[in-house]
């Protein structure tokens, strides 16, 4: 049994849970500093959790029917060797699915219809994410469903308010979420293109000027960095331009990326850009509590 957890847990890329976990966890020490509930924020975050587990293996089923040869050794290698089927995997979706929504109806009873959209609004980017993706849009996807939905929404069931400053503080950490995902389609390119997958990076068409995105998204996230100390007055804020290095580093990582490289190489440059997110997400956290 726990053998089984633990393989489904590792095929919904339970590497990229932190993204989620952080995230969350920024919001919510600052509802907490506003007299938040933390049972709420918690049943929050186990269903998010879910969500984005769900999500990530969806993915997978939609995915693995347009594979072509050009695409990445690691991905849906479960799928491949037989250790599980399409099947299995949509089974699991569900079981992710059920447990979210069991969060959401806790949530829902204590807060009412305001929570039934937000949860049904989270619940169809879950769904049709896959296809989004295949069209260009997971990044709005992404920056939807990590951002503003998953920051306002906590926000609201532990205090029972949406904030602007709640508001800006999503664009700024999601930005770092988005960036993780806009890596990950640089590292498809090849693969995407040949199956005919419209990611945005496939949409712009030449991989060296997608690659130049990454200055772009990791821009904007520390805009809105600057406008959140600023509207906070919490100067210490302004120190996770420390990272930007890091950014630097990531792009020139992916330069030297070939598609179809051991597995190592691809998860090597992916966990550049969820590491970044992770140093991002605490250091914010971490200042919040100044």
């Amino acid at each position: 049994m726990i053998k089984t957890i633990l393989f489904w847990l590792e095929n919904s890329r339970i590497f990229s849970l932190p993204m989620t976990v952080l995230s969350w966890l920024v919001v919510f020490v600052y509802s907490l500093k506003s007299g938040g509930d933390i049972l709420n924020g918690v049943i929050a975050l186990i269903g998010i959790s879910f969500a984005h587990l769900a999500t990530n293996l969806f993915d997978d089923y939609v995915d693995y029917k347009k594979l072509t040869e050009n695409s990445q050794k690691c991905k849906c290698v479960y799928i491949k060797k037989g250790k599980a089927t399409l099947n299995d995997v949509l089974k699991v979706v569900v079981i992710y699915c059920v447990i979210a929504c069991i969060a959401g109806l806790f949530l829902l009873l204590r807060f009412g219809l305001t929570v039934l959209w937000l949860g049904l609004l989270g619940g169809v980017i879950t769904l049709i994410y896959a296809k989004l993706s295949q069209r260009g849009l997971s990044e709005i996807a992404v920056g939807t469903a990590f951002g503003p939905l998953l920051f306002e929404g906590v926000y609201f069931v532990m205090t029972g308010y949406f904030s602007l400053i709640v508001f800006v503080m999503s664009l700024a950490v999601v930005m770092f979420t988005v960036g993780l995902l806009y890596v990950h389609t640089l590292l498809d390119f090849e693969g995407d293109m040949v199956s005919h997958k419209k990611t945005l990076v496939c949409r712009i068409g030449c991989k060296s000027k997608a690659l130049k995105g990454v200055f772009i998204v990791y821009g904007l996230g520390y805009l809105f960095t600057g406008i959140l100390a600023f509207m906070l007055k919490n100067y210490f804020i302004l120190l996770t331009f420390a990272l930007v290095p890091l950014v630097f580093d990531i792009y020139n990582s992916l330069k030297s990326f070939v598609c179809g490289d051991e597995t190592k190489e691809f998860y090597f440059r992916l966990l550049k850009a969820r590491n970044l997110m992770v140093y991002y997400s605490l250091l914010i956290t971490l200042f919040l509590l100044f």
